[in-house]
């Protein structure tokens, strides 16, 4: 059996199960790196050099908005590197329109802490209808404690954004939760403030911001393992640097659930960012009993880099996510719901509210559309409750315009009775364009 890709005007396309999938494969540069490699670079005296950034709609729509403020950044295409001239932490100019944010949650939350400091300045921003009606206040209350002055739909919660740029001051800053979007928008307004500013997270999330901001020199300083302490002291120039961004662990996770499930597989995937805020997806795969190899384990520009080699895994257990390790996997969580219908026992997943304002309610859009195969999922508030040793029959399918929707669902599709199809497939070029060609080449 072999898959047959269907592509019509309206993006749905057929998915043949059957087959193992077997070969290496390179996924798109981490996007959460290539997202923070631009905006850095963009405020840092002199060229910035970035080898591997992911050419994908969301890293495209936070390069859109920096050049529509003045940044000269080259072209985003495969294989090229892309290079950034830096205007200076204060060189950021008014835009002559609003700034389109597309769907990129990132690019709208981070922006606000990279422009909330340019006195003087007005910026509005805004994106497509998901993102308009994705929470923004969570970034802006913080920023408003700086001294911000941000206004937006339902008192700031809601896009479009309104910003006119004002003088910071430091703050000491508790985040509710574990987020590194929050704790990113914070240090990146901090940059400009007067007087030293401290995050203090109740557990750790993604470290990129603070491992690059220290590469580019700013003078950053942490402390604490839970409950970690980060504090920016402004007045250093960021200088432009070389960045290689490393594969995308997100984007790897579907390979590596993939290989897992699916009779006869052997995958192994190149060059992946083994960051250890990023690497929950590794533990819970150990603790399932896949069997999962890393190779060629090395650092590069600061962040641990290595192969991952999967193998098919004839019996895996059932896992249990919480609040704990949630941060360090929270978007790998749509493709281990399919997972979990193939594991033994009952799987169960707590703390994962988070998911609910996504690109769309990841809970329960998997929920709904993995019921059409038959799967016995329970939706609770902050989580779900997956039977396994399940069998899924063909089904109409739709992604819901999310990329890890329409990615963990033709890996489910996969492993069905029968033909599936996937309504607006093509949303998984957000993350990983060529997501659909790549399970091409891998089947056999």
């Amino acid at each position: 059996m072999h898959l047959s890709l269907i592509e019509n005007p309206s993006s749905l396309r057929d998915i043949t199960p059957g087959g193992s999938l077997i070969g290496n494969v390179k996924v798109p540069g981490d996007k959460s790196i290539s997202h923070r490699s631009l905006l850095f670079s963009a405020v840092a005296e002199g060229e910035t050099t970035i080898e591997g950034l992911l050419p994908a709609e969301d890293p495209i729509s936070t390069a859109n908005c920096l050049k529509a403020m003045g940044v000269k950044i080259s072209p985003i295409s495969k294989g090229e590197i892309v290079k950034v001239q830096g205007v200076g932490l204060d060189g950021l100019n008014e835009p002559d329109d609003v700034l389109d944010c597309g769907n990129s949650g990132t690019t709208m939350r981070l922006l606000l802490g990279l422009i909330v400091g340019r006195e003087g300045r007005h910026f509005v921003l805004t994106g497509d209808n998901s993102l308009k009606s994705r929470p923004m206040k969570r970034v802006g209350h913080p920023l408003k404690m700086m001294g911000a002055h941000v206004n937006g739909r339902a008192k700031g919660d809601f896009a479009p954004i309104s910003i006119v740029g004002k003088q910071l001051h430091g703050a000491v800053i508790g985040t509710p939760v574990a987020s590194a979007q929050i704790k990113s928008a914070i240090l990146l307004a901090a940059l400009t403030a007067e007087g030293s500013t401290t995050v203090i997270e109740p557990a750790n999330s993604r470290d990129h911001t603070e491992r690059m901001l220290k590469a580019f020199g700013a003078n950053l300083e942490i402390s604490g393992e839970m409950g970690r302490h980060i504090t920016l002291k402004p007045g250093v120039k960021l200088k432009g640097t070389q960045i290689v961004v490393p594969g995308d662990i997100s984007s790897a996770a579907f390979w590596l659930i993939a290989g897992s499930i699916i009779p006869k597989s052997d995958i192994t995937i190149e060059n992946i960012g083994l960051n250890p805020t990023r690497t929950g997806i590794l533990e819970v795969l150990d603790n399932m009993g896949a069997n999962i190899q890393l190779l060629n384990k090395r650092e590069v520009a600061g962040e641990p880099v290595g192969d991952i080699r999967v193998t098919y895994s004839e019996q895996l257990k059932s896992f249990t996510l919480d609040n704990e390790i949630m941060p360090r996997l929270i978007d790998e969580v749509p493709i281990l719901i399919v997972a979990a219908c193939f594991c033994d026992g009952i799987s169960q997943i707590t703390g994962a509210s988070e998911l609910r304002i996504k690109e769309t309610d990841r809970l329960q859009v998997m929920t709904r559309q993995l019921k059409k195969m038959g799967a016995k999922i329970e939706e609770k508030a902050d989580g779900l409750t997956i039977n396994g040793s399940q069998s899924l029959h063909g089904a109409n399918l739709d992604s819901e315009s999310d990329h890890r929707i329409a990615m963990s669902l033709g890996i489910a599709s996969l492993l069905a009775d029968s033909n599936s199809s996937i309504f607006r497939s093509d949303a998984a070029s957000v993350s990983y364009p060529e997501f659909w060609s790549d399970l091409e080449r891998l089947r056999n």
